[in-house]
């Protein structure tokens, strides 16, 4: 059974697309980044809610506080990656909630007025925008290097404050000279899918 979304955009989206780990010089945009951002804030979540937050790196002051916090082979990456992203989770996403589920604007109270609860909504719906966010830069032609190797309590205290939590950084542009790692495998249908 075919999918809908022709072979090619298959192909840019996830066969052929990888980490990158290394870029050309090629600046990336704001614009770009506003297009990237204009089509995925469509991806589902959870109540509407949209948690994630991008903190675009690009001043040398900023790339340079923000490299000293990146574990040692992630360091290059993102000191020559053309736009490095900070995305990370909003804990006071519910204030928004009102004006994103109009129909249930009392959901910011039933569901979030405790902040354990908050957070735990909000890391997995801003990793599920993240995700998206990533399929979205290799839509735009671009590739992604998002990275966990980093250290989330200097990220956190150097660029956002406690209401906001630190998921990854990720390495934006076009992909450079040897950019690709060998493809690591995957698992085969049968070994995830059950039926009941």
């Amino acid at each position: 059974m075919s999918l809908a979304l022709d072979s090619a955009a298959q192909d840019l989206l996830f066969r052929e697309a990888r980490t990158a780990n290394t870029f050309t010089d090629e600046p990336v945009t704001d614009e770009q980044v506003q297009a990237i951002y204009d089509l995925v804030k469509y991806g589902p979540t959870a109540f509407n809610q949209t948690p994630l937050r991008i903190t675009l790196v690009r001043s040398p002051e900023a790339r340079e506080r923000l490299v000293k916090h990146m574990a040692e082979g992630n360091q290059p990456k993102t000191a020559t990656a053309p736009l490095v992203a900070i995305l990370s989770a909003d804990n006071e996403f519910h204030e928004e909630l009102p004006a994103l589920l109009p129909h249930f604007p009392q959901a910011k109270d039933v569901f979030f007025s405790e902040r354990p609860v908050r957070e735990q909504s909000a890391v997995l719906n801003a990793a599920l925008q993240a995700a998206y966010f990533i399929v979205g830069v290799r839509a735009a032609g671009l590739a992604a290097g998002p990275m966990t190797g980093l250290d989330f309590a200097g990220v956190q205290k150097e660029f956002l404050d406690a209401d906001h939590t630190p998921l990854m950084v990720v390495n934006i542009g076009k992909p450079g000279e040897d950019a690709w790692f060998p493809r690591s495998p995957r698992l085969a249908y049968d070994d995830v899918v059950t039926t009941v």
